[in-house]
């Protein structure tokens, strides 16, 4: 069975701030975009997983995780896990970059 991707345009890469979350918006999407230091960018459901909530685009990057700005948990942006002793998951999301566009791929 073959799947269509589809691409949505979702940010200028050259707008992106470098270690700093990017809340972004899509149809029925809500992305936390971050440009790590080696220039790749990474995209997560911009929602903690603490049961309390709140959002991980106001947190910071430290190599390929992010620290939820209200919790101190600490999430891979490679697979969205949470590092121990916390435990969760949010979603990642793959992203293409082409001539400064950064693209959700769905």
């Amino acid at each position: 069975m073959n799947q269509t991707i589809t691409r949505v345009a979702v940010a200028r890469y050259s707008e992106l701030p470098l270690k700093a979350g990017y809340a972004v918006k899509t149809e029925d999407t809500k992305l936390a975009l971050f440009k790590l230091t080696d220039g790749s960018v990474r995209a997560i459901e911009n929602r903690s997983p603490n049961p309390r909530g709140g959002v991980l685009s106001d947190g910071m990057v430290s190599g390929e995780f992010i620290f939820d700005a209200i919790y101190d948990w600490k999430i891979s942006l490679i697979d969205g896990k949470v590092q121990a002793p916390d435990e969760g998951q949010v979603r990642i999301y793959p992203v293409e970059i082409e001539e400064d566009i950064v693209y959700l791929l769905k």
